[in-house]
This record gives structure tokens, sequence and C-alpha cells, in this order.
């Protein structure tokens, strides 16, 4: 027996470029945020090559989670071609071996920055969220520390009560994404600057949502058939944004979540958001027959 044959051979850097210790933290505090759902659970993060607010929090999950088999996809405000998901996406497959798509249905891991697909996920699928800001409680109260009592003792009065403002000064509630929602009747959370549209899809949701913040150090989850629901009043209900009679310019689909192109003149165009459902129904009318899964709104109307 030699020295030589009780080490391995040196390599750069770990699989999945995080080292185990780093691993098994994040491993630990998934499975806790898993048990406690909506409750943010502190963490380490560590220095990954991108700067943080640009999805560092994400792609610890991701390369946590990865391995040979998986399939990644990774989404910037629902494109898929956009230079941070192309430059993330091929980081990942190179560290991890792990193959990617573009198509939702294709991916067993999804990451993504401030949408979730339009097409439905399935069990054995996970989300992971890229998160900003993880504190709802922060535009309240800035003093984190009194911001955690507050959760502790299910203290949202002052989320109430800035809602109640909006109502007051202009008629309907103004919050736009990040809309704080209740997840499992206990904690408070901000669902990642998504928009209105997509918070409806986290309620009973078939899947696995990691959502973790790099740069503020901590991540929650909400586990698969966990209520998530927004805080609204009785009286004043829960408005998504009005996208449904839109149409996209370069797809034809309607009913979905658009962006809005800004054209010569002064006019505007609309896309829908999520790049490859349109690519999908574009290839679809050139005659093709690419698989379009369910989706979670049809013409406008979430779906359960």
């Amino acid at each position: 027996m030699t020295l030589a044959s009780l080490t391995r051979p040196w390599r750069a850097f770990s699989y999945g470029f995080l080292d185990a210790s780093a691993k098994r933290e994040m491993r630990r505090k998934m499975i806790k945020a898993v048990a406690v759902p909506g409750c943010q659970m502190p963490y380490a993060s560590r220095e990954v090559p991108i700067a943080r607010g640009w999805g560092t929090g994400g792609l610890q999950v991701t390369l946590t989670l990865v391995n040979p088999k998986s399939v990644v996809k990774v989404i910037d405000q629902g494109a898929d071609d956009s230079v941070n998901a192309a430059s993330i996406r091929r980081f990942l497959t190179r560290v991890s071996g792990a193959g990617a798509t573009n198509d939702t249905l294709a991916a067993s891991l999804i990451q993504s920055r401030h949408r979730i697909p339009e097409e439905k996920l399935r069990a054995d699928q996970i989300l992971i969220l890229q998160v900003p800001n993880p504190e709802p409680l922060r535009p309240v109260e800035p003093n984190m520390s009194a911001a955690r009592q507050m959760h502790a003792d299910a203290d949202y009065g002052r989320l109430w009560l800035t809602l109640y403002e909006q109502i007051v000064r202009s008629g309907r509630v103004m919050q736009g994404a990040s809309y704080p929602s209740m997840v499992n009747g206990r904690h408070v959370m901000s669902p990642s600057p998504i928009p209105r549209w997509d918070v409806p899809k986290l309620h009973m949701a078939d899947h696995l949502t990691i959502l973790s913040a790099g740069r503020e150090k901590r991540i929650f989850a909400v586990p698969p058939h966990t209520r998530v629901e927004p805080l609204v009043f009785d009286d004043v209900p829960y408005r998504v944004e009005d996208h449904a009679g839109l149409t996209c310019a370069r797809s034809g689909l309607s009913g979905y979540f658009m962006n809005e192109i800004p054209q010569d003149g002064g006019g505007s165009a609309h896309e829908v958001s999520d790049s490859e459902l349109g690519v999908k129904a574009i290839r679809r009318a050139e005659g093709e027959d690419p698989q379009i899964g369910a989706t979670w709104y049809v013409d406008g109307e979430m779906q359960r």
C-alpha cells in the first residue's frame, strides 16, 4: 500500500464546483426549509463565479442538487437565451456533466429568475427561484432582528396595513412583483420578484419549489401540495395582471403573460414571456409537432 493509492488524483475543483461541506450544509438547510414551509433558513453562502445579486443563491441550490443524470433548464425573466441564463446553463453543464434543455417538459431542474414557466410542472421536477430580497417585512420593518421576532410571533399587521393604505390611496392593491403570500397558514414569504400572475402557480402545486437568496444568505421552500395564499382582504379579491386579451406578435399565442415591446412611432407590441412556449407555438404553426404540456392558464384564467 502506498500513499498515492490512498488519495484521489488532483482535481481543480469538486464535482459540481461546490465543496462537500457546502453541499452538506445546503442539503440540511433545504430539508429544514421543506419541513417548515415558507420559513427562512440562514446558510453560509459560498462564492461562485458570478456576482452576488445575479443568481448566486439559485446557482448554489442547483449545484447541490445536480447530478450527471439531471437535465437543467435556466430562465431569465421567461427567456432561455438571455446572456445570464445562457452563461449559468453553460457553467452548470461544464461542472456537472448534466444535460441542458430549453424545454420545460424535459427538464428535471429548472432555475429561474423572476418567472415560472407557463407549462405545468410535474412532481418529478424541482423549481429553483433566485431571490434578491427574501424578507417580506423589510419595507415595513428595516430592523432584521425585529423582523425575525415578528415572524416568530406571526405578527403581520404592518403588511396588512400597507395593503390597506394602497387600496385607500389608489383604489386597489398596487403591489406588483414579490406579492407577500402566506405559506401553509403560518409564515408569510416574498415569492421572489415573480409577477402576481405566477403566484397562484405555487398553490397546491405538484412540484417542489426552493427559493434561495445568495446575497442575503437565506433559503426557504414551498413543498408540493402546500397552500400558498396571497394576502388579500375578503372584499378585495386577488387580481393578476390583465393580459388575457393580449396576443403575441411572433407566435400568435394569447391568454398568457406578455412582455411589452416598444415600437418605433410610440406604439408597442407584445411577446409571450415564456420564450420556449412561443418557440413551440411557432414550430407547430410551421408544421412540426412539438409537445406542448398543459398550462396553468387558459385564456387568462387560472386552471385547477
